[in-house]
């Protein structure tokens, strides 16, 4: 299996990939396909990763820049990406794909120098990557728990993170 950047064009394949993997996933908003499309228009994928075999896609993965307002010193965070959507066809889940989107990302994040990474999602699993939750480093009101991020250089930040606005794509 290969990961590469996504070219241009796999944008349709990507979007049917993500449709079929979120739906009928209960913490699906349904809009995971429209989120990487408006990210995609807005030039916002920092890194827009397909795991291919055989000429086929197997999974993708988005990562983004966040920003982090700061609640003690009232200045902004920078060097930060949130990860996600990530989306694997159903028929393939359950066999590393993700996995390896995930740490094949993270990778190119730290050789981009990026500060660090954070991720909505199952603390057990994004734990795996060495995400963590902390209290002090919040979005909207997730439960903290499900809100965790990964620090690749410098110290961790502290204050609300906030999303590009293509996360608010419909």
């Amino acid at each position: 299996m290969e990961i590469r950047l996504e070219r241009p064009d796999e944008a349709e394949t990507i979007r049917r990939l993500t449709d079929a993997a979120f739906k009928g996933v209960p913490y699906s908003g349904g809009t995971e396909a429209a989120i990487v499309d408006a990210l995609r228009t807005a030039g916002a994928l920092t890194l827009s990763l397909v795991a291919v075999e055989d000429g086929e896609i197997l999974g993708h993965a988005a990562f983004s820049p966040v920003t982090i307002d700061s609640v003690a010193g009232g200045g902004a965070a920078g060097g930060w990406f949130g990860l996600g959507p990530v989306s694997v066809w159903p028929a393939q889940q359950r066999k590393g794909i993700g996995q390896a989107l995930i740490r094949n990302g993270l990778r190119r994040l730290t050789d981009l120098r990026a500060t660090g990474c954070v991720v909505l999602g199952d603390p057990g699993y994004y734990g795996l990557f060495g995400f963590e939750s902390d209290p002090e480093l919040f979005y909207a009101d997730v439960p903290p728990g499900y809100f965790q991020r990964l620090v690749l250089n410098g110290p961790a930040p502290k204050g609300e993170v906030r999303y590009h606005p293509g996360f608010d794509a419909r």
